[in-house]
């Protein structure tokens, strides 16, 4: 197994023969990572698909691509119900593909249906405390509709209640306190084996 504190290699994609044997085991299947926006599930899907030889999608961007609107744009004309409806047929889409890395948007998790198509492959959640994920999306000049308003932390707090115990459903929970995204994706790539032998 690779040491913990590995620098992932990004110019040789799957180079490290510790990564190239876990990525056969894995068979092509695809990996979804979950969390609260801001949790960093782009940021340290790059480099966990890199690391394997896998590809990188971004939902959210596919989303956006689909609808040739942005994602404010989607929930200000068809609200959340109808965001939901398009992430759902995005998701459902992607998951035909395969050798994926997926970073989802946050509340793919609410709809069961989801959950059908998520858990073909496996699911990481991305756990980071509340703290870091409001000081990431304070920071970050992205639209967010869900915590627009006079008082993001309080909305955030009613997120994150809500949506934990979905997030807790993830076949491997990685919990975070603010390092780099390619040590994430090294504590991912750490986690998978014991994943895997329990499939």
């Amino acid at each position: 197994m690779a040491p913990a504190n590995r620098v992932l290699q990004l110019s040789s994609p799957g180079s490290n023969p510790t990564d190239r044997t876990l990525a056969e085991r894995l068979g092509g299947i695809n990996l979804y990572l979950v969390g609260m926006m801001g949790a960093g599930k782009s940021a340290v899907g790059r480099p966990l698909a890199a690391a394997l030889g896998y590809r990188f999608i971004d939902a959210d961007q596919v989303l956006e691509q689909a609808a040739e609107r942005t994602i404010p744009e989607v929930f200000e004309a068809e609200g959340e119900q109808g965001f939901r409806d398009l992430e759902s047929a995005v998701l459902a889409r992607i998951a035909s593909w395969h050798s994926l890395v997926v970073a989802t948007g946050g509340g793919v998790v609410l709809r069961s249906e989801n959950w059908g198509l998520l858990q073909q492959g496996v699911v990481v959640w991305l756990d980071a405390p509340e703290a870091l994920l409001l000081e990431r999306l304070v920071a970050d000049p992205t639209p967010r509709p869900l915590i627009n308003g006079p008082d993001p932390a309080e909305r955030l707090r009613v997120l994150l209640d809500q949506r934990r115990p979905l997030y807790g459903l993830a076949d491997l929970q990685i919990e975070q306190d603010g390092r780099p995204p390619a040590d994430v994706a090294q504590q991912v790539l750490t986690a998978l084996p014991g994943v895997l032998t329990g499939r």
